[in-house]
Protein backbone atom coordinates (compact mmCIF):
# COMPACT_ATOMS: atom_id res chain seq x y z
CA UNK A 1 0.00 0.00 0.00
CA UNK A 2 3.05 2.45 0.68
CA UNK A 3 4.81 1.75 -2.88
CA UNK A 4 0.98 2.42 -4.14
CA UNK A 5 0.79 5.23 -2.53
CA UNK A 6 4.56 6.84 -3.49
CA UNK A 7 3.61 6.18 -7.17
CA UNK A 8 0.28 8.04 -7.49
CA UNK A 9 1.90 10.62 -5.58
CA UNK A 10 4.97 10.44 -8.23
CA UNK A 11 2.58 10.62 -10.82
CA UNK A 12 0.85 13.15 -9.73
CA UNK A 13 4.07 15.68 -9.44
CA UNK A 14 5.22 14.38 -13.23
CA UNK A 15 4.94 17.45 -15.52
CA UNK A 16 1.96 17.54 -17.37
CA UNK A 17 -0.17 15.56 -14.40
CA UNK A 18 -0.68 18.59 -12.62
CA UNK A 19 -4.74 20.15 -12.68
CA UNK A 20 -5.76 22.63 -14.95
CA UNK A 21 -6.39 25.17 -12.62
CA UNK A 22 -2.64 24.76 -11.51
CA UNK A 23 -1.50 24.05 -15.16
CA UNK A 24 -3.08 28.06 -16.38
CA UNK A 25 -1.95 29.37 -12.87
CA UNK A 26 -5.12 30.20 -11.77
CA UNK A 27 -4.99 28.45 -7.99
CA UNK A 28 -4.56 30.81 -5.37
CA UNK A 29 -0.47 30.92 -5.37
CA UNK A 30 1.77 33.83 -5.14
CA UNK A 31 0.73 37.42 -4.20
CA UNK A 32 -2.70 38.73 -4.78
CA UNK A 33 -2.90 40.59 -7.38
CA UNK A 34 -5.31 43.57 -7.02
CA UNK A 35 -7.54 45.23 -9.64
CA UNK A 36 -9.27 48.72 -9.50
CA UNK A 37 -11.69 49.18 -12.02
CA UNK A 38 -12.91 53.09 -12.80
CA UNK A 39 -16.24 54.13 -13.50
CA UNK A 40 -18.31 56.77 -12.89
CA UNK A 41 -20.55 58.92 -10.70
CA UNK A 42 -22.55 56.75 -7.85
CA UNK A 43 -26.22 57.59 -9.51
CA UNK A 44 -25.18 56.86 -12.66
CA UNK A 45 -24.80 53.33 -13.97
CA UNK A 46 -21.42 53.23 -14.69
CA UNK A 47 -20.79 52.54 -10.76
CA UNK A 48 -23.04 49.44 -10.17
CA UNK A 49 -22.18 48.28 -13.46
CA UNK A 50 -18.92 47.86 -12.31
CA UNK A 51 -19.66 46.43 -8.97
CA UNK A 52 -21.42 43.77 -10.49
CA UNK A 53 -18.47 42.93 -12.68
CA UNK A 54 -16.57 42.89 -9.58
CA UNK A 55 -18.99 41.03 -7.60
CA UNK A 56 -18.65 38.72 -10.33
CA UNK A 57 -15.06 38.19 -10.55
CA UNK A 58 -14.70 38.13 -6.49
CA UNK A 59 -17.11 35.02 -6.41
CA UNK A 60 -13.63 33.41 -7.23
CA UNK A 61 -11.34 35.48 -5.69
CA UNK A 62 -9.53 32.73 -2.96
CA UNK A 63 -9.08 30.33 -6.46
CA UNK A 64 -7.80 32.83 -8.99
CA UNK A 65 -5.78 35.09 -6.25
CA UNK A 66 -7.55 38.55 -7.77
CA UNK A 67 -9.25 41.09 -5.90
CA UNK A 68 -11.50 43.36 -7.51
CA UNK A 69 -12.57 46.85 -6.50
CA UNK A 70 -14.70 49.27 -7.90
CA UNK A 71 -13.80 53.39 -7.56
CA UNK A 72 -16.19 55.94 -8.03
CA UNK A 73 -14.23 58.37 -11.04
CA UNK A 74 -15.21 61.47 -12.94
CA UNK A 75 -16.10 59.28 -15.91
CA UNK A 76 -14.65 58.25 -19.00
CA UNK A 77 -12.10 60.81 -19.92
CA UNK A 78 -10.78 60.40 -16.15
CA UNK A 79 -11.02 56.35 -16.87
CA UNK A 80 -8.78 56.92 -19.42
CA UNK A 81 -6.16 58.94 -18.42
CA UNK A 82 -5.85 56.81 -15.25
CA UNK A 83 -5.28 53.71 -17.60
CA UNK A 84 -2.67 55.30 -19.35
CA UNK A 85 -1.15 56.61 -16.12
CA UNK A 86 -1.72 52.51 -14.35
CA UNK A 87 -3.73 54.02 -12.03
CA UNK A 88 -6.42 51.68 -12.22
CA UNK A 89 -6.51 48.23 -14.56
CA UNK A 90 -10.09 48.35 -16.19
CA UNK A 91 -12.25 51.43 -16.59
CA UNK A 92 -15.46 51.70 -18.32
CA UNK A 93 -15.30 53.81 -21.16
CA UNK A 94 -17.97 55.47 -23.50
CA UNK A 95 -17.36 54.00 -27.33
CA UNK A 96 -17.41 57.78 -28.76
CA UNK A 97 -14.30 58.75 -25.89
CA UNK A 98 -12.44 54.98 -26.77
CA UNK A 99 -12.25 56.70 -30.50
CA UNK A 100 -11.31 59.99 -29.44
CA UNK A 101 -8.80 59.11 -27.07
CA UNK A 102 -6.84 56.15 -29.68
CA UNK A 103 -6.97 59.01 -32.63
CA UNK A 104 -6.06 61.62 -31.03
CA UNK A 105 -8.99 63.94 -30.81
CA UNK A 106 -11.38 66.00 -28.20
CA UNK A 107 -9.53 65.84 -25.26
CA UNK A 108 -6.57 64.17 -26.30
CA UNK A 109 -5.97 66.48 -29.23
CA UNK A 110 -2.28 65.71 -31.10
CA UNK A 111 -2.18 63.03 -27.80
CA UNK A 112 -3.04 59.51 -29.56
CA UNK A 113 -3.38 57.32 -26.65
CA UNK A 114 -1.34 54.37 -28.33
CA UNK A 115 -1.90 52.09 -25.51
CA UNK A 116 -5.32 52.23 -24.87
CA UNK A 117 -7.01 48.53 -25.36
CA UNK A 118 -10.19 47.54 -25.56
CA UNK A 119 -11.93 43.95 -24.15
CA UNK A 120 -15.68 43.91 -24.83
CA UNK A 121 -18.67 46.33 -24.78
CA UNK A 122 -21.71 46.52 -22.38
CA UNK A 123 -24.96 48.45 -22.40
CA UNK A 124 -25.85 51.66 -24.78
CA UNK A 125 -25.86 54.39 -23.84
CA UNK A 126 -28.78 56.97 -24.63
CA UNK A 127 -28.06 60.78 -25.06
CA UNK A 128 -30.66 61.80 -23.03
CA UNK A 129 -32.12 65.34 -22.41
CA UNK A 130 -34.56 65.72 -19.47
CA UNK A 131 -36.06 69.35 -19.25
CA UNK A 132 -38.63 70.65 -17.08
CA UNK A 133 -42.13 70.34 -18.70
CA UNK A 134 -42.97 74.28 -17.99
CA UNK A 135 -39.83 75.47 -19.75
CA UNK A 136 -41.68 75.26 -23.11
CA UNK A 137 -38.97 72.78 -24.61
CA UNK A 138 -40.19 70.13 -27.22
CA UNK A 139 -37.28 69.74 -29.32
CA UNK A 140 -33.65 70.72 -29.88
CA UNK A 141 -33.92 73.90 -31.15
CA UNK A 142 -36.42 75.02 -28.09
CA UNK A 143 -32.99 74.36 -26.01
CA UNK A 144 -31.53 77.73 -27.31
CA UNK A 145 -32.80 81.01 -24.71
CA UNK A 146 -32.90 78.28 -22.18
CA UNK A 147 -30.24 77.42 -18.81
CA UNK A 148 -29.02 73.90 -19.72
CA UNK A 149 -26.69 71.54 -17.97
CA UNK A 150 -24.48 70.11 -20.37
CA UNK A 151 -22.29 68.30 -18.22
CA UNK A 152 -18.88 69.47 -16.49
CA UNK A 153 -15.90 69.84 -18.83
CA UNK A 154 -14.27 66.07 -19.24
CA UNK A 155 -17.20 64.78 -19.15
CA UNK A 156 -18.88 62.31 -21.96
CA UNK A 157 -22.03 63.80 -21.94
CA UNK A 158 -20.74 67.44 -22.42
CA UNK A 159 -19.00 65.79 -25.81
CA UNK A 160 -22.32 64.80 -26.61
CA UNK A 161 -24.08 67.63 -26.34
CA UNK A 162 -22.06 69.95 -28.49
CA UNK A 163 -21.56 66.77 -30.96
CA UNK A 164 -25.74 67.62 -31.23
CA UNK A 165 -25.75 71.50 -30.82
CA UNK A 166 -22.83 71.36 -34.02
CA UNK A 167 -25.39 69.51 -36.42
CA UNK A 168 -28.19 71.36 -35.18
CA UNK A 169 -26.87 74.72 -35.79
CA UNK A 170 -26.60 75.65 -32.56
CA UNK A 171 -24.27 78.17 -30.77
CA UNK A 172 -23.94 76.78 -26.79
CA UNK A 173 -21.95 80.14 -25.95
CA UNK A 174 -24.48 82.32 -27.66
CA UNK A 175 -27.64 80.64 -27.81
CA UNK A 176 -28.41 79.26 -24.49
CA UNK A 177 -26.55 79.24 -20.67
CA UNK A 178 -24.68 76.17 -20.98
CA UNK A 179 -23.82 75.16 -17.28
CA UNK A 180 -20.99 72.16 -16.36
CA UNK A 181 -22.53 70.31 -12.95
CA UNK A 182 -22.74 66.81 -12.26
CA UNK A 183 -25.48 65.09 -13.06
CA UNK A 184 -25.77 64.10 -9.43
CA UNK A 185 -27.02 68.00 -9.29
CA UNK A 186 -28.81 67.97 -11.65
CA UNK A 187 -31.81 66.52 -10.98
CA UNK A 188 -32.70 68.70 -7.77
CA UNK A 189 -31.16 72.24 -10.04
CA UNK A 190 -34.25 71.05 -12.04
CA UNK A 191 -36.34 70.83 -9.44
CA UNK A 192 -35.90 73.89 -7.66
CA UNK A 193 -36.03 75.72 -11.26
CA UNK A 194 -32.55 77.42 -10.95
CA UNK A 195 -32.13 75.08 -14.99
CA UNK A 196 -34.48 74.50 -17.46
CA UNK A 197 -33.43 70.93 -19.16
CA UNK A 198 -30.33 68.50 -18.54
CA UNK A 199 -28.45 66.06 -21.09
CA UNK A 200 -27.23 63.03 -19.40
CA UNK A 201 -25.99 60.09 -21.49
CA UNK A 202 -26.77 57.38 -19.77
CA UNK A 203 -27.90 53.50 -19.46
CA UNK A 204 -31.13 53.18 -18.44
CA UNK A 205 -33.10 52.71 -15.63
CA UNK A 206 -31.24 55.57 -14.35
CA UNK A 207 -31.20 56.80 -10.16
CA UNK A 208 -30.41 61.06 -11.34
CA UNK A 209 -33.18 60.17 -13.85
CA UNK A 210 -36.02 58.74 -11.42
CA UNK A 211 -34.83 61.39 -8.81
CA UNK A 212 -35.65 64.16 -11.24
CA UNK A 213 -39.18 62.34 -11.78
CA UNK A 214 -40.12 61.70 -9.07
CA UNK A 215 -40.22 65.47 -7.67
CA UNK A 216 -43.35 68.28 -7.84
CA UNK A 217 -41.88 69.89 -11.22
CA UNK A 218 -43.17 68.01 -13.80
CA UNK A 219 -40.15 66.64 -16.56
CA UNK A 220 -40.31 65.53 -20.19
CA UNK A 221 -37.61 63.91 -22.19
CA UNK A 222 -36.86 66.09 -25.48
CA UNK A 223 -36.81 64.26 -28.69
CA UNK A 224 -34.02 64.23 -31.08
CA UNK A 225 -35.13 64.83 -34.70
CA UNK A 226 -34.15 62.20 -37.26
CA UNK A 227 -32.37 64.64 -39.21
CA UNK A 228 -30.14 65.27 -36.49
CA UNK A 229 -29.71 61.25 -35.70
CA UNK A 230 -29.18 60.51 -39.14
CA UNK A 231 -26.61 63.97 -38.96
CA UNK A 232 -24.31 62.27 -36.25
CA UNK A 233 -24.46 58.81 -37.15
CA UNK A 234 -23.38 59.72 -40.95
CA UNK A 235 -20.24 61.80 -39.60
CA UNK A 236 -19.52 59.83 -36.50
CA UNK A 237 -19.78 56.32 -36.99
CA UNK A 238 -19.79 55.51 -33.19
CA UNK A 239 -22.94 56.87 -32.84
CA UNK A 240 -26.08 54.67 -33.28
CA UNK A 241 -29.97 55.91 -32.60
CA UNK A 242 -31.36 54.91 -29.57
CA UNK A 243 -34.76 55.24 -27.58
CA UNK A 244 -35.29 56.47 -24.21
CA UNK A 245 -37.53 53.86 -22.11
CA UNK A 246 -40.68 56.15 -20.67
CA UNK A 247 -41.70 52.42 -18.62
CA UNK A 248 -39.09 53.03 -15.55
CA UNK A 249 -40.40 56.97 -14.74
CA UNK A 250 -44.25 56.89 -14.30
CA UNK A 251 -43.57 60.68 -13.43
CA UNK A 252 -42.78 61.67 -16.80
CA UNK A 253 -44.98 63.38 -19.20
CA UNK A 254 -43.77 61.40 -22.28
CA UNK A 255 -45.76 58.30 -22.74
CA UNK A 256 -43.97 56.81 -25.20
CA UNK A 257 -40.40 55.88 -25.97
CA UNK A 258 -38.59 58.92 -27.03
CA UNK A 259 -36.19 58.69 -29.99
CA UNK A 260 -32.51 60.29 -29.79
CA UNK A 261 -29.08 58.79 -30.64
CA UNK A 262 -26.61 56.77 -28.33
CA UNK A 263 -23.30 55.46 -27.49
CA UNK A 264 -22.04 52.36 -25.60
CA UNK A 265 -20.39 51.86 -22.56
CA UNK A 266 -17.25 49.99 -23.10
CA UNK A 267 -14.70 48.17 -21.25
CA UNK A 268 -11.22 49.27 -21.70
CA UNK A 269 -7.68 48.30 -20.17
CA UNK A 270 -3.59 49.18 -21.06
CA UNK A 271 -1.18 47.06 -22.97
CA UNK A 272 0.55 47.02 -19.86
CA UNK A 273 -1.83 44.80 -18.20
CA UNK A 274 -0.86 41.15 -18.11
CA UNK A 275 -2.19 39.02 -20.95
CA UNK A 276 -2.62 36.05 -18.64
CA UNK A 277 -5.30 39.06 -16.08
CA UNK A 278 -7.26 39.84 -18.93
CA UNK A 279 -7.67 36.21 -20.49
CA UNK A 280 -9.13 35.61 -17.08
CA UNK A 281 -11.48 38.47 -16.11
CA UNK A 282 -12.97 38.23 -19.96
CA UNK A 283 -13.31 34.42 -19.95
CA UNK A 284 -14.67 34.55 -16.60
CA UNK A 285 -17.18 37.59 -17.41
CA UNK A 286 -18.30 35.78 -20.91
CA UNK A 287 -18.56 32.23 -19.23
CA UNK A 288 -21.34 34.07 -16.69
CA UNK A 289 -23.15 35.93 -18.85
CA UNK A 290 -26.21 34.47 -17.63
CA UNK A 291 -25.78 35.16 -14.22
CA UNK A 292 -24.22 39.05 -14.81
CA UNK A 293 -27.41 40.27 -17.24
CA UNK A 294 -29.27 39.76 -13.80
CA UNK A 295 -27.20 42.59 -11.35
CA UNK A 296 -28.74 45.12 -12.96
CA UNK A 297 -31.06 46.02 -15.48
CA UNK A 298 -28.43 47.99 -18.14
CA UNK A 299 -27.36 44.76 -18.03
CA UNK A 300 -30.46 42.78 -19.48
CA UNK A 301 -29.76 42.90 -22.66
CA UNK A 302 -26.22 41.84 -23.09
CA UNK A 303 -24.95 38.72 -26.07
CA UNK A 304 -22.18 37.68 -26.15
CA UNK A 305 -22.05 39.07 -29.78
CA UNK A 306 -23.41 42.34 -29.15
CA UNK A 307 -20.76 42.90 -26.45
CA UNK A 308 -17.87 43.07 -29.62
CA UNK A 309 -19.76 45.65 -31.23
CA UNK A 310 -18.59 49.47 -30.66
CA UNK A 311 -15.04 48.86 -29.99
CA UNK A 312 -12.68 51.54 -31.80
CA UNK A 313 -9.30 50.73 -30.03
CA UNK A 314 -7.24 47.74 -30.98
CA UNK A 315 -8.38 44.40 -28.55
CA UNK A 316 -6.08 43.46 -25.50
CA UNK A 317 -3.95 40.04 -26.31
CA UNK A 318 -5.41 38.33 -23.51
CA UNK A 319 -9.37 39.37 -24.54
CA UNK A 320 -8.26 38.28 -28.35
CA UNK A 321 -6.95 34.97 -27.16
CA UNK A 322 -10.30 34.58 -25.44
CA UNK A 323 -12.78 35.16 -28.19
CA UNK A 324 -10.83 33.21 -30.89
CA UNK A 325 -10.81 30.79 -28.85
CA UNK A 326 -14.49 30.55 -28.80
CA UNK A 327 -14.89 31.53 -31.97
CA UNK A 328 -16.34 34.98 -32.01
CA UNK A 329 -13.67 36.07 -34.12
CA UNK A 330 -11.08 34.42 -35.96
Amino acid sequence: MKRLLIFVLALFFLPGCQSESDQTGERASGPTRFVTIGTGGVTGVYYPVGGAISKLINQKRDQYNVRTTVESTGGSVFNVNALMNGDIELGVVQSDLQYQALKGLGEWEGRPQKKLRAMFALHPEAVTILAAADAGIDSVEDLKGKIVNIGAPGTGQRVNALDLFTVAGINPDTDLRAEGIKPAEAAGMLQDGRIDAYFYTVGHPNGSIKEAAAGTRKVKFVPVSERYVRDLVEKLPFYAPADIPVEPYPGVVNDAPVPTYGVKATICTSADVPEDLIYLLTREVFENLDNLTTLHPALAGLTRENMLQGLSAPLHPGAEKYFREVGLIE
